[in-house]
């Protein structure tokens, strides 16, 4: 029997299938190694340029069902230590690797760009823009049109040679002007969806169960928003301009993978 060619291009690389996991489900790779040769490509956590120790405790909540909230709080090693241990670690495994990068303004993203635009290790960078903003009071990258277009321009300015990948926030009214402005700035694909912001009340306390109040939510509930936040992307702006989209959330086998696509 012929195998069948289910290899797919994400700008400039060449995926032999189309299987990625999310960016923080599979740490730096170490924590389901013998599964790494099987995907197209590997996405590490989301690293800063800085170390960051996350959200108090409790940070994370299962619902059940598959579901959970969580507020890790980008807890990562950062970017020095990425380097100096992570991609070497993942040269053994034979698999294209993808920074996911996150900041806290503008500049960090380009600067991690910049640094990271020379690693041999890596193929790709996914901008994660649904962290605050902390010049603008907090306000989630991936929530304003400008803003994120500043983002995904600085680091497409750095990272000319990486495929650059936009991350995008279902929190908002129309995540199509979202994908259109990081279209505009250059991204050669986008995923989506990040989780959506939920809360969990504690009925004895009366208060919040996650120590930082509010939390994102993933999971099987979430797959059909993402598939109509895909479908309005692909028709609205994907579709004409041309530009791959990553489906996520919710997506934990074959079958609901592909009601992603069709």
């Amino acid at each position: 029997m012929t195998k069948p060619n289910i290899s797919v291009n994400i700008g400039q690389i060449r995926m032999e299938n189309p299987v990625m996991n999310g960016a923080g489900t599979f740490g730096y790779g170490g924590e389901y190694k013998d599964l790494m040769g099987k995907l197209g490509a590997f996405v590490t956590k989301s690293i800063t340029l800085q170390p960051k120790a996350g959200n108090r405790v409790p940070r994370a909540l299962d619902l059940n069902m598959g579901c959970m909230l969580n507020a890790i709080g980008l807890h990562n090693v950062g970017l020095e230590a990425l380097i100096k241990e992570k991609l070497p670690y993942l040269r053994q495994f034979k698999v294209h690797v993808i920074v996911s990068i996150a900041g806290d303004t503008v500049e960090d993203y380009r600067k991690i760009a910049k640094i990271l635009k020379s690693k041999e290790e890596i193929v790709g960078l996914e901008v994660n823009i649904s962290c605050p903003n902390v010049k603008k009071r907090g306000v989630a990258f991936g929530t304003d049109p400008k803003i994120a277009y500043e983002v995904v321009k600085g680091v497409r300015e750095e990272a000319t040679k990486l495929t650059v990948i936009t991350k995008l926030s279902p929190n908002v009214t129309d995540i199509t002007e979202i994908a259109r402005s990081v279209v505009k700035a250059g991204t050669d694909a986008i995923s989506l969806i990040n989780t959506i912001t939920g809360m969990a009340i504690d009925i004895h306390t009366k208060k919040p169960i996650l120590a930082d109040t509010t939390g994102g939510l993933s999971g099987p509930v979430i797959k059909p928003i993402g598939v109509r936040m895909i479908w309005e992307c692909y028709n609205c702006v994907c579709k004409d301009a041309n530009i791959p989209i990553i489906g996520m959330g919710g997506i934990s086998n074959l079958f609901k993978g592909l009601r992603a696509i069709y």
